[in-house]
Formats: structure tokens, sequence, C-alpha cells
């Protein structure tokens, strides 16, 4: 699902990581709060919050007496000084950047989904299988996508530094929720936002399951008390309904088929790579001039290595019923936001595996 660390002394020079440059511990500015696997227990720089947080998880891809492994020492990310949320920042690499000279939405989804788990190792849980929990593994339990919406306001470029933020909480009796709040780290400004919902799958049986209260009291001690969003705007587009695309769609790529490298720790074609799949089947003209402001994902079944996709497109007109529609209306009807529909489908079946919503802004300088 979408891990912590110490700080080094201040003012230590930077280091590099997996070919990423890890800023000064000085810009950072948040109170880093660790794990101690051999007490069992959060420590803070509050007392109050170490003892409220207690914690019966052992990260387990430390040492045996607990120290912290080389890659969490670089890291640089930590909770946040009430243990409720966690930040790290990132420097945008070359192969991040795509035709446009800035991050891909792909890349800032896989951003997204590294600080996540940083956050659930950072707090104790697996990281076999996305931020498992004691209970989850003895179940042989794992987190799922439900949904994803992702908006970017501004895309960072190569060397750019960007501070993401990532919280969890719970999303009623069948799931949980994880946001985002993606920033300028130069200058503060909010450049994204986004929202999620998981929901429990048994790793054999490949069959939802209900949230235990075992499971959900072993979380909740890191979750916010009370509700916190990153988007609570009324009526936000994250609550929009998808409509099932009507077929024939307007734009089409069939048959993509799964690489190895698609695959994921669970065993099944890991989110991003669903991303990639929808904006396939996006017509050429829009990806000239335009550039992605949001997207709005429901997965609906599992896809696995052997499997081939169908990926259909089409754009999501405004207007009333009249003659000749698409979508449910007339295809005279201009679509000034330029918002597409898309829709994800084994081959050999039909079934659905993916509908979404794709929303895009002109580009600069393009006419």
């Amino acid at each position: 699902m979408l891990r912590s660390h110490v700080a080094a002394p201040s003012g230590a020079a930077s280091s590099w990581q997996c070919g990423r440059r890890r800023l000064s511990n000085a810009w950072r500015g948040a109170t880093v709060v660790t794990c101690d696997a051999r007490a069992g227990r959060v420590s803070a720089a509050s007392s109050s919050v170490a003892k409220e947080m207690e914690v019966t998880h052992v990260t387990e891809n430390r040492g045996a007496r607990g120290e912290l492994t080389l890659g969490e020492k670089l890291r640089l990310g930590s909770l946040l000084e009430d243990g409720l949320s966690y930040k790290e920042s990132f420097v945008v690499r070359c192969c991040e950047v795509g035709i446009n000279k800035t991050a891909t939405i792909e890349a800032i989804a896989n951003l997204m989904q590294e600080v996540g788990c940083n956050h659930a190792q950072s707090v104790g849980f697996s990281t076999d299988g996305f931020a498992t929990t004691t209970t989850m593994r003895k179940l042989r339990l794992i987190w799922v996508t439900n949904r994803m919406h992702i908006e970017v306001y501004k895309y960072p470029a190569w060397g750019d530094v960007v501070e993401i933020e990532t919280w969890c909480q719970s999303e009623g009796r069948i799931g949980t929720r994880r946001d985002w709040i993606i920033k300028d780290l130069s200058n503060g400004e909010v450049i994204g936002r986004a929202t999620s919902k998981w929901v429990m799958m048994h790793q054999d049986t490949r069959k939802l399951q209900r949230v235990s209260d075992d499971v959900r009291e072993e979380y909740l001690v890191f979750c916010p008390r009370t509700p916190r969003y990153a988007f609570p705007e009324e009526d936000n587009g994250s609550l929009k309904k998808i409509s099932k695309l009507d077929e024939p769609a307007e734009h089409s790529r069939l048959g993509l088929v799964p690489r190895r490298a698609d695959l994921d720790m669970n065993q099944h074609v890991n989110n991003v790579t669903y991303i990639g799949w929808v904006l396939e089947s996006m017509p050429q003209d829009i990806i000239d001039t335009h550039e992605l402001e949001t997207i709005t994902l429901e997965y609906r079944r599992e896809c696995q290595h052997d499997d081939s996709v169908d990926s259909l497109t089409s754009a999501e007109y405004e207007g009333a019923l009249e003659n000749g529609s698409s979508n449910g209306v007339s295809l005279s009807t201009i679509n000034p936001n330029q918002q597409f529909l898309h829709f994800l489908r084994l081959s050999g079946t039909g079934l659905e595996i993916n509908r979404g919503r794709t929303t895009w802004r002109k580009l600069k300088g393009k006419k």
C-alpha cells in the first residue's frame, strides 16, 4: 500500500542513495519519530505521544538488535511530531521525466506509493506485502487498491525537489483510506493532491475480506484522531462517479500485455501500471498539446501476468441527451475541459478491469 530513519547530524554533508541526491537534514524541519523494535514503542519528542502510540509490531527488515538499516538512515523522510503522518522529500531524476520535460504522472504515482510504504515501515508494519499488520500476515491478508484520484497543479522538472506528506485513516468497515499532499520544497507551494481507498484481499483465494477489529486496532493508533482529507472541499472531483464508457469507443489500444516488471510483491499487476494503460489509448493530438490535470481510477478486477488487456477511451461530453449520442449526450456538444472516460477490459472475455476519468489542460505555447 501504498519506511523511518534517524536524522543525520545537523549540517551533515549530502549523501547519495540509488542515484538520488539526498538533501541536507537542515531542509526538513520535521521532528523525527522513530520505532524502537526492541522496546516495541514509538519514541517521539513528546513523551505523552510516545506513551499513547505503543507498537506491537516489530520491523522485520532490521537486524536482530533492532538497529536501523542503512537505507532507513539515508532516507530523507520521517514521521511528524504527532506521529500521525509522514513526510519525505525526493529529487526528481532524469529517468522520471517525460516528453514535456517534467515528471510523468506514473513517476508521481510511484513516489506516492514509495512514501506510503515508507510510512508503513516507519511505524513497524511489514514491507513484504505493502504495509501488512501482524494479524494480516497471520491470516494471509493483503491490501489492494480500490480507487485512486490524483490532481497535479504543476509538474516538477528534472532536479526539482518535492515533499510528499501522507497519512491513512479508516474508510468504513471494509477498507482504509490514504491521502497525500505534494509540495514544491523550494517554496512550499502545493503542486498536487491525491486520495485513495484500499480493501483487504486474501492472498490465496484472492477474495475480498472485511477489515476485522484486530486489524483496525493495529493501524488506527497511527491515524489522525479526527478525519483529515486532502480534498476537504464539498463536491470535489475525487467524489465524482465514473460512468461506464459506451461502446464503440472513439479510441482504443488492443492487446496490451503485462510485463514481468509490472508485477508487484502481491503477485498482481501494480496499480501504477494501469495509469500507463489508460493513457495508451488517448488521442495523440491531446497528448501533443495538453498535460494531464486529474486522473481517477476505479479498480474492479485483478490483472495477472498472462492476461491481455484492451484500453478504450472516449471524450466525456457535457449536455443533455439529443440525437446521435455518445455516452448519453450529443456528439455536437463541446468538451471544454477536455475530459475523457476510460475503460480497461480483458481482451478475451471483455470483463471489466478498470474504469477511469481524466481531465487535461492546455500546455503553454500550444495551439
